[in-house]
């Protein structure tokens, strides 16, 4: 009788514990789906509460018209404006540098679309890539608009992303690409354009940004295409050829 009590005793503990267990398995299942999907697209670009607490679709935000202090990549006059928000330390961003250069090889040498980088540096997740983006802008003061596409070129060719890339490269990128390295330096150490960095990203949360690289496709019309992550070479060239047909 009294190992029938002892087994049924065990038996509600065990049943106990399976209750616990099932739905515990269910959360844990549906936390590391939502970190896959976290991780696929990319991680969240904002930096804090109060930047996501403006809220408003992307239809409702506003994005800093392309001007002259611009970093462009092809002719200011073109049909199409590529304006891509970027992060130098993120691998998707890496990936889809390689896509825009392509589509700039078919769309960029007969005018219809101009590619205009702003900085977008994720330092919650990449501290070092606002010192970076820093970086592309005295190699922009130093040697003008394509020493600073050679800059980042070179950066996201070394760079194994992910905050890894040793900061002492930075002036030694410079150097390669013919830039004088005792001014580089001085000018990074200076900080002096940390503000730039800074109202690019603003401008990229202010566009509907919460995750790079984030993109706006602005038409002849005015009208403006956002996309996020590193869509495929087909994709962004169905966007753009729509544009065009529009």
């Amino acid at each position: 009788m009294e190992n029938n009590e002892e087994n049924q005793e065990k038996i509600d503990k065990q049943e106990e514990k399976n209750t616990f267990l099932i739905p515990a398995s269910i959360i844990f299942a549906g936390m590391l789906i939502a970190f896959s999907i976290y991780y696929t697209n990319g991680a969240p670009a904002l930096r804090n509460n109060q930047e996501a607490s403006g809220g408003g679709s992307v239809a409702e935000n506003k994005i800093r018209q392309v001007d002259s202090s611009d970093h462009q990549f092809g002719s200011p006059e073109a049909e199409i404006k590529l304006v891509e928000y970027s992060d130098l330390e993120c691998p998707f961003c890496k990936i889809f540098h390689e896509t825009l250069k392509k589509i700039m090889s078919e769309y960029g040498n007969n005018g219809k679309v101009v590619w205009v980088y702003r900085h977008f540096p994720l330092e919650q997740i990449h501290p070092k890539a606002q010192k970076e983006a820093e970086a592309s802008e005295c190699a922009a003061e130093l040697g003008g608009n394509e020493a600073f596409w050679a800059y980042i070129d070179k950066v996201f060719n070394i760079t194994p992303s992910n905050n890894k890339l040793d900061p002492l490269k930075l002036p030694i990128i410079a150097e390669e690409i013919g830039l004088d390295k005792a001014k580089f330096e001085s000018c990074l150490s200076s900080g002096k354009w940390k503000e730039r960095v800074n109202s690019d990203y603003r401008d990229a949360v202010s566009a509907g940004g919460d995750g790079t690289p984030f993109t706006v496709l602005i038409t002849r019309s005015g009208k403006n295409i956002p996309f996020s992550g590193a869509l495929p070479y087909d994709d962004v060239k169905s966007i753009i050829d729509k544009a065009l047909a529009e």
